[in-house]
């Protein structure tokens, strides 16, 4: 499986970004992606993820803020950050399990993974 992302950048506090992951060599369902990320100094967390059958799950942090979705016929994996803040900055992995979970802390540890793209956030 490769994963490519994209979308990344510098955006103000209280502002929006959409990241996109191409997703390819996947198997059919059951699977799930998700996006972990990694701030400076900090451990991988894991942030939202999306199962075969389209069950989300979010991460505290960003419940109510951050959307998933994944284009099946586009075979993309989309992030969409809303009201995003300092605390947001950090680089975004996107990431594909051959297995179905809808664990959001194991996200870092999915079988695949991209090179990753930056967020920062400024106040």
């Amino acid at each position: 499986v490769q994963l490519v992302e994209s979308g990344g950048g510098s955006v103000q506090a209280g502002g929006s970004l959409l990241l996109t992951c191409v997703v390819s060599g996947k198997a059919s369902s059951p699977y799930s992606l998700g996006w972990f990320r990694q701030a400076p100094g900090k451990g991988r967390e894991g942030v939202a993820l999306i199962g075969s059958d389209g069950t989300a799950r979010y991460a505290d942090a960003v419940k109510g803020r951050f959307s998933i979705s994944e284009d099946k016929i586009k075979q993309t994996l989309n992030l969409h950050m809303d009201r995003l803040n300092t605390e947001d900055t950090a680089i975004y992995y996107c990431a594909h399990h051959e297995k179905y979970t809808l664990s959001v802390t194991y996200i870092p540890n999915f079988s695949s993974s991209g090179k990753g793209v930056q967020v920062t956030v400024t106040s």
